[in-house]
């Protein structure tokens, strides 16, 4: 696997006859999510949203489908008292499910949201905004974080540690500086200054160990997009658009 992200999965740089090719041959559309966030002195701040959209984006040229542009809002805020609150949660859900309903439109069967931004309420907001789309039985989705169908010793995730940083490393690697990180002991758990979570990355975050976890991440989404599919009446599998035409079709 290499770190090349082809153009011909991703639904912004296709052509209308492209894009309806790619829902005829596999009518599955990806959705990536993230926000900008600290990810360390040495990661990119975009990191969520940007290695949800990679493994995306590398699934589908494996197993077929399209990705969406990654969407980027804030997902909750910490509570000084601790733990997250989320009090913009109404239109975050109202602008999903809209989002969900237009894909849907567009003529996809199934909608997989992943979220790069590893908390369970943004997987929640994902189930939550799915439950109208896929009501009526013609449509399948789910909710995941971009390892949830992969977590083992080689796929995890992390905040801006071995698994974020391996990750930015493979799609990205000039967006990461392990120099900023300088040559003292980190602090743990989150802690200012350092703000990372997990393994010490100028240790333990590689390439390698990026590519490892985008390939495990990526094919066992592809066989969940397949499952989904198949899970389907048979009369409803098919992409469920006669033509990526106006007046049929103008906008997601």
């Amino acid at each position: 696997m290499t770190n090349e992200l082809s153009p011909l999965v991703q639904m912004q740089y296709l052509r209308p006859r492209q894009l309806e090719k790619a829902g005829r041959e596999f009518p599955v559309v990806y959705v990536p999510f993230g926000l900008i966030e600290w990810h360390g002195q040495h990661g990119p701040l975009g990191t969520d949203a940007l290695k949800a959209h990679g493994v995306l984006v590398k699934c589908a040229e494996q197993h077929g489908g399209v990705v969406y542009p990654p969407v980027y809002f804030p997902h909750a805020t910490h509570n000084p008292g601790g733990g997250l609150i989320d009090e913009d949660r109404g239109w975050k859900l109202e602008m999903v499910t809209d989002l969900f309903h237009r894909l849907k439109a567009t003529g996809f069967r199934v909608i997989i949201a992943v979220s790069g931004h590893n908390i369970q309420t943004q997987i929640d907001l994902f189930e939550e905004a799915l439950k109208p789309v896929v009501a009526d039985g013609t449509m399948a989705g789910i909710g995941l974080w971009e390892m949830t169908l992969s977590r083992c010793d080689e796929s995890s995730s992390d905040h801006a540690a071995k698994w974020e940083t391996s990750n930015m490393m493979f799609f990205y690697p000039d967006t990461v500086d392990l120099s900023e990180l300088g040559e003292g002991q980190l602090q743990p758990d989150m802690k200012p200054p350092d703000g990372i979570g997990g393994l010490d990355p100028r240790e333990h975050a590689s390439v390698e160990v990026g590519r490892r976890n985008v390939e495990l991440c990526a094919d066992a989404i592809g066989k969940k997009a397949r499952e989904l599919l198949e899970s389907l009446p048979e009369d409803q599998r098919e992409f469920n658009m006669e033509q990526i035409v106006p007046p049929q079709w103008w906008l997601v």
